[in-house]
């Protein structure tokens, strides 16, 4: 038990904010970015390096790939569904991936930024295996990315609801889609709150957004 003290707290956290998020309904209690400052706050007060802790919740890493590779059960659930709307949703992606890169182009121009960080903005919206590797490949900061990728699936998984809401998103296809292509996994978590076609096209989308970006990104990188 001590050796996996990381685990045991994370855990705790992790249930404690999501019990006072269904209490209170407040979106900034969302478990994932409490959980991720709490720890961090308490890793800073309490001098504990990083790296114990890391090695303390291992295990809960290693769950990870196991977690992932289940995504491919909802979208197996869902096959028929898939078939039927395959054009539709390839395109939804596309389109979604498209327009997370050329925003990105923006934002770097619009602030400024030197090319090893506005290279470490373009594999945002994607897993972070895939994202770091993109941005090692075309002279990025590895780091800088996966932090990237962190917040933007904590913000995907945050807003996600009252985005659907704001845009009238009720299809079940249509949401899974926008939810996938811009926050990942962590994203993915919320669709399948939604409902099973959200969660299987979200699923879909993860692995599809992270191929097209990565055939695209050296494209667009040319362009910052």
């Amino acid at each position: 038990m001590i050796e996996s003290w990381g685990m045991v707290l994370t855990l705790a956290c992790f249930a404690l904010f999501s019990f006072l998020q269904k209490k209170t309904g407040k979106i900034w209690l969302n478990p994932l970015l409490m959980t991720a400052m709490f720890i961090g706050f308490i890793l800073m007060k309490t001098g504990i390096p990083y790296s114990q802790y890391k090695e303390s919740s291992s295990i809960l890493t290693w769950l990870l790939f196991p977690a992932t590779v289940s995504l491919a059960v909802p979208m197996y659930e869902q096959l028929d569904l898939l078939k039927k709307n395959f054009s539709a949703i390839i395109t939804g992606i596309t389109a979604g991936t498209l327009t997370g890169l050329a925003c990105t182009v923006v934002l770097v121009k619009l602030f400024n930024f030197d090319f090893s960080v506005g290279v470490s903005f373009l594999p945002k919206s994607v897993t972070t295996a895939i994202g770091t590797e993109i941005s090692a490949e075309l002279g990025g900061i590895p780091s800088v990315t996966t932090v990237l990728i962190i917040l933007t699936g904590i913000g995907g998984n945050m807003m996600a609801g009252l985005l659907c809401r704001l845009f009238r998103l009720r299809d079940g296809i249509s949401r899974g889609v926008a939810i996938g292509t811009c926050s990942h996994a962590i994203g993915t978590a919320k669709a399948l709150e939604m409902g099973q076609a959200e969660g299987a096209m979200s699923s879909l989308s993860i692995a599809v957004a992270g191929i097209i970006t990565a055939i695209l990104a050296p494209l667009v990188s040319k362009l910052l």
